[in-house]
């Protein structure tokens, strides 16, 4: 008979088997058939049949009988079967009596039972004989035992001995579930290893040289088939990272319903971005009242955009005591945009001493803004050496205040090289000043790019001063192809940039695109700029329209703009409203520039005989 040889499910039972490693339960059987087969086998053993008597022990062993199957197995052992006598020292070790049991093992161990060495290295490692252990356990191994095969390799892997990959992918193929997943696992952490050392082997992030992102996932699955939830969660990670959205979240479901909290999380998190955020509140419950911190932290926010700020904070709040900075990160905003800065500040403190950066950073602008610049610069200071961009560039803000450019411009350009656009920027107009024109390009194109309306426009100017001099143009000249920097000056314009918008005027009006011209100057004008609505007013002026050009002229003159001045000065003498020419000229000739002034008195003192001839 082979219902009790080597490879009984029943040989692998007791307390040295965790339950993430047995393997898969065998289909119930019937009672009756049970009771027949054991009636049949009593029968054989009665009769003389050693085996049926190896058996009929197995049978009751399995039954919980140990008192009935003790006799049994001792007397099959005794006739020499080596599977009674590796059922002996199953019996003996749930009975408590370890070393005899061991003892038995070690007689079925010699005599070829894989079952028995794997016992017996289980019992060695437990009484921290390693060499024994991993004697016995690869005699199992090397016979086919997977869990020996597995137990080797967690023994190995414990050592770090390099050899463990090979046992616990022996093990995996077999089928054992908890080995795939820690095969898995393994692969994967060292492919993220290698890649933050900058290997580049061309097939993504998950991935390593012999463990491409495939056999990675091959892994994951095979343990997430076989009802692994962490198996499940990873293996959703990885499809909602290449953007398989629907069967990440089959997996995701799969593994909270097995009550994993995180999958529960992530489950929710997919079903936000997909719109539904009731269903996704319902799994952020459900993780959260199982101690997820990140699902309380959702909750937390969800309730805050609603306006539910008690709610929110009684979810940071759960975060918090459940380990997650994030919730007095989270607790701090809040109650800084409720103007409670007094707990802000107190709640920043808690997570930034326990080593959130952002919360160090935010820290920092609190106490800036409450005028103590002496208290913020070490938590900038801690906040960017934990890599927060923003902090960096903050301290860059901070120096240069005080002068100390050498200093601000260091960590201007840490931030400008981690993506910070606005420290790109600072870097690009540091580098001009010093005519490191190429540098400042460099810089400036990178805040351009990432949006910066200033940055466009300085890499617009930058440009445009490159440009060979060409003739000037007037009105109603054919179009001309635009460049570069007119695809900047434009790119600034479109962002709210006041001077760029009239330089896109300028340009436009130069190419004889009036419309293009007086839509560009009205914007900067409406946007405060006067010499938006100088220019402005020339347009209409030359377009006939000098009343409108008149109300431009005057709002960029009450601006300050002198030549405004002058040009109402010169409206209101032509209409001969000489007391109002000469005011306007009076205040032309207070604005200037130079050679304005120099006209405005002119005009002045002609008006000035005039009205007094």
């Amino acid at each position: 008979m082979d219902v009790m040889g080597d490879k009984a499910t029943l040989l692998e039972t007791g307390r040295f088997v965790q339950p993430s490693g047995r393997e898969e339960p065998s289909p119930v059987r019937d009672e009756t058939g049970d009771a027949a087969e054991e009636a049949r086998y009593r029968l054989a053993a009665e009769a003389g049949d050693m085996e049926a008597v190896s058996v009929l022990g197995a049978l009751l062993l399995r039954r919980g009988d140990l008192d009935g199957a003790e006799p049994h197995l001792r007397a099959a052992t005794t006739a020499g079967d080596r599977a009674a006598a590796n059922n002996l020292g199953v019996l003996l070790h749930q009975r408590g009596y370890a070393d005899e049991a061991a003892g038995w093992w070690r007689i079925a161990a010699v005599a070829g039972s894989a079952p028995a060495a794997h016992a017996l290295g289980r019992h060695h490692r437990e009484r921290g004989d390693e060499p024994a252990a991993e004697y016995w356990l690869r005699q199992a191994a090397e016979q086919g035992h997977t869990l020996g095969a597995y137990a080797l390799a967690d023994l190995l892997e414990h050592r770090g001995d390099a050899g463990a990959e090979r046992w616990m992918r022996v093990a995996a193929e077999r089928g054992h579930r908890e080995a795939a997943y820690r095969l898995a696992r393994a692969l994967d952490r060292r492919s993220a290893s290698e890649d933050e050392a900058g290997c580049d082997n061309g097939v993504g992030p998950s991935a390593v040289p012999g463990a491409p992102v495939e056999e990675i996932e091959q892994w994951y699955r095979q343990a997430a088939a076989r009802g692994h939830q962490r198996a499940a969660l990873q293996l959703g990670a990885i499809l909602e990272r290449r953007g398989e959205l629907k069967e990440a979240g089959r997996w995701y479901l799969t593994s909270a319903k097995d009550g994993e909290p995180r999958a529960a999380c992530a489950l929710g998190f997919l079903l936000r971005d997909a719109g539904d955020t009731e269903s996704a509140a319902v799994w952020w419950l459900r993780a959260a009242q199982d101690g997820d911190g990140n699902a309380a932290n959702a909750l937390g926010a969800l309730h805050a955009e609603r306006g539910e700020t008690q709610t929110a904070e009684r979810w940071y709040r759960a975060a918090m005591d459940a380990g997650d900075v994030n919730g007095a990160y989270n607790l701090g905003l809040l109650c800084a945009e409720q103007g409670r800065t007094g707990q802000a500040e107190q709640w920043y403190r808690h997570a930034a001493y326990a080593g959130h950066r952002e919360a160090a950073n935010a820290l920092a602008v609190l106490l800036l803004q409450g005028g103590d610049a002496t208290g913020a610069e070490p938590w900038f200071s801690k906040a960017a050496e934990a890599g927060s961009v923003d902090a960096a560039f903050n301290l860059g803000i901070l120096h240069a205040g005080r002068a100390e450019d050498v200093t601000a411009l260091r960590y201007y350009e840490r931030a400008a090289a981690a993506g910070h656009t606005e420290a790109a920027l600072q870097v690009g107009i540091a580098r001009l000043r010093e005519g490191e024109e190429q540098e400042a390009e460099r810089h400036l194109r990178c805040a351009a790019g990432g949006g910066s309306a200033e940055g466009a426009y300085r890499l617009a100017a930058l440009l445009d001063a490159r440009r060979p001099p060409v003739s000037p143009h007037e009105l109603g000249e054919p179009v001309r192809e635009r460049t570069e920097c007119e695809e900047w000056y434009e790119r600034a314009a479109t962002l709210g940039h006041r001077r760029a918008q009239v330089r896109v005027g300028m340009l436009a009006a130069a190419r004889g695109d009036v419309v293009e011209a007086a839509r560009w100057y009205r914007e900067a004008a409406e946007a405060g700029s006067r010499n938006g609505a100088f220019n402005l007013g020339l347009l209409l002026a030359r377009e006939g329209s000098e009343p409108e050009a008149a109300v431009w002229w005057t709002r960029a003159a009450d601006a300050g703009h002198g030549r405004a001045a002058l040009r109402l000065a010169l409206v209101y003498a032509r209409r001969g409203e000489l007391a109002e020419g000469q005011r306007w000229a009076d205040r032309a000739v207070t604005l200037g520039p130079a050679e304005v002034a120099e006209r405005a008195a002119r005009l002045r003192d002609a008006l000035r005989e005039e009205l007094s001839a």
